[in-house]
Order: C-alpha cells, then sequence, then structure tokens
C-alpha cells in the first residue's frame, strides 16, 4: 500500500481493454497505477508512454522483476495464459483480477457477491455479458423459479480485439457456467455475435427466461432495481425491453460507453472494465479499513 493510502496497481495487456483500464485507473481515488505491461513495443504503449504512464514491453516478466510488489494486477491478456500469470504471481501476494474468461478465479460480478471479494486472491470479471445479465438474472430468480435462460451478446466487430476473437468458446462457456452459478438454473444457453453492422452495433444483451408465475410487474420492479444498481458504476447501462407472456420473459439491455478513450458503441468492454474496477476499490477500501484498525 502507498504511503498515500491507494493500492499500487499494475495493467497486464496493452491492448484495447488494457489501455481503458489504465485510463479509468488514473481517476480511481483509491488506485495508483505503476506499470502497464504489454509484450511488444506497440503503438497503443508508445502513445501511453507520451501520456507519461509508466509502460514495459516484457509482458508478465516485467511484472515479476519490478522492484515493487504491485497490491492489485489486472491481467488484460488471453485467457489460455491466466493460469500461467497467475502462477508467477503468487509470490507477490497481488490480487489478480482476471479480465479474460479463464474462469480460473473467483467469480464476481460486484452488485451480486461483494462480500467475496476480498477472501479470493485471485478473481474473475466473469465477461462482459455475464457482467451485463447475471444481475438481472440473479435477481428475478431469487424471486420466481426459472426453468432455463437463453442469452445472446452482441458486441461490434470494432470493440473485439484480437484476444477475445481468440477467446470465443471459452466466453461462451463462462458466461454459461456463471449464469448457472449466480441463478442457480441448470438449463442455460449462451450465444454471442459480433455485428459487422455499420454504423457499429451498441452492445446489448438479450434473455430469454422460462419460468413459473413470472408477471409483468414483479419482473419489471426486479429488473429495474437491478439495472439501477449496475448504474451506480456504469452509467450507460439502460434496459431497453421488458415484457413478460405466458410465463415467458424476455428481457434486453444496451450498454453505451462512457469511457474518455472508447467509442459509445464499445459498452462491452466499458462494462466489463468498470466491473472490474469497482471490485479493486472494494478490495482498497477493505485494506483501508483494516489498515486503520491495526494502528488505531
Amino acid at each position: 500500500m502507498q504511503a498515500t493510502g491507494r493500492l499500487s496497481v499494475s495493467v497486464l495487456g496493452a491492448g484495447l481493454i488494457g489501455m481503458d483500464l489504465a485510463t479509468k485507473i488514473m481517476r480511481s481515488d483509491c488506485l495508483d497505477l505503476r506499470l502497464v505491461a504489454g509484450r511488444h513495443d506497440a503503438a497503443e504503449l508508445r502513445r501511453a508512454a507520451r501520456r507519461g504512464l509508466p509502460v514495459a514491453t516484457g509482458g508478465i516478466q516485467s511484472l515479476v522483476d519490478a522492484e515493487e510488489d504491485f497490491d492489485v494486477v489486472f491481467d488484460a491478456t488471453n485467457a489460455s495464459f491466466h493460469a500461467e500469470h497467475a502462477e508467477k504471481l503468487a509470490a507477490s501476494g497481488a490480487m489478480i483480477v482476471d479480465l479474460t474468461p479463464s474462469r480460473v478465479g473467483q467469480m464476481i460480478v460486484p452488485t451480486v457477491n461483494p462480500e467475496d471479494i476480498g477472501s479470493h486472491r485471485d478473481i474473475s470479471m466473469v465477461t462482459c455479458g455475464g457482467q451485463a445479465c447475471v444481475p438481472i438474472l440473479h435477481a428475478v430468480a431469487r424471486a420466481h423459479e426459472i426453468d432455463c435462460v437463453e442469452v445472446v451478446t452482441t458486441a461490434a466487430t470494432l470493440s473485439v480485439g484480437r484476444a477475445s476473437r481468440l477467446n470465443l468458446d471459452e466466453y461462451v462457456q463462462t458466461t454459461q457456467d456463471a449464469i448457472r452459478w449466480f441463478t442457480g438454473v441448470e438449463d442455460v444457453k449462451a450465444l454471442v455475435n459480433i455485428s459487422p453492422a455499420r454504423p457499429a452495433a451498441t452492445f446489448r444483451v438479450a434473455m430469454h427466461l422460462r419460468g413459473r408465475d413470472l408477471t409483468a410487474d414483479s419482473v419489471r420492479a426486479l429488473v429495474t432495481g437491478a439495472a439501477d444498481e449496475i448504474r451506480t458504476y456504469v452509467k450507460g447501462f439502460g434496459v431497453s425491453v421488458c415484457t413478460v407472456n405466458d410465463d415467458t420473459a424476455f428481457v434486453s439491455v444496451e450498454v453505451t460507453s462512457s469511457g474518455e478513450r472508447l467509442p459509445h458503441y464499445a459498452g462491452n468492454l466499458d462494462i466489463i472494465n468498470s466491473a472490474a474496477i469497482q471490485a479493486a476499490e472494494c478490495y482498497a477500501a477493505d485494506r483501508l479499513a483494516l489498515a486503520g484498525r491495526e494502528t488505531a
């Protein structure tokens, strides 16, 4: 922990997600960005250096060889690398916030299980679609018996980087696992659509639910409550459709980006990064509170 009372933070990965994360961290009152590490001397890293951000080109080795240990490391690379990264960082004691769909660590959705954040060294931010749909589905499933769920995520092709494209199978599986875990519903199907449409499609997640005793008033109230909680850290989150017919509910949400470096349609990046920052700030608040009690 820095003398300023902020946690020292590094970002591993210099793609779309990593660079937006760096920008969001710079605005945080309790996170101190100490390093952004990529694997190559990429254009994004050079631009970051010109903005005055601390950068390195050695990937995970840059973090291992750093003169300081970081309190929090955001992994914004590839799902297939995350387990190796976590192993190499184990000795540092850092909490790792995984933005890949590796499903290695404890799944976290900030409005659903914030109490789990501080008790796990490796936390998974699930997927962008998971962060958008799980709070809605969790709220409805707590109040109603749900038999099956189908979720379709649509993201603009311009907002989906190379690593995300390589991880599409993991994305689908991790999203399904998260829905099952947080709702208790076993019959779950997740689909993803990368849209080449012009103008670029706004990020959206459509949810079909079949269950028992679903009513329009109940479902709308539950969806509205969950959406209000998400908007405390994702300002561009909105419910576009919420209907109930014959025990079948359809809910569609859209997320527009409010990030400084993201186009408005890249809500997929904004929501997972905002959720990751929210989780790290919750962890920081717990650490600061503990430090205060220890010095009292």
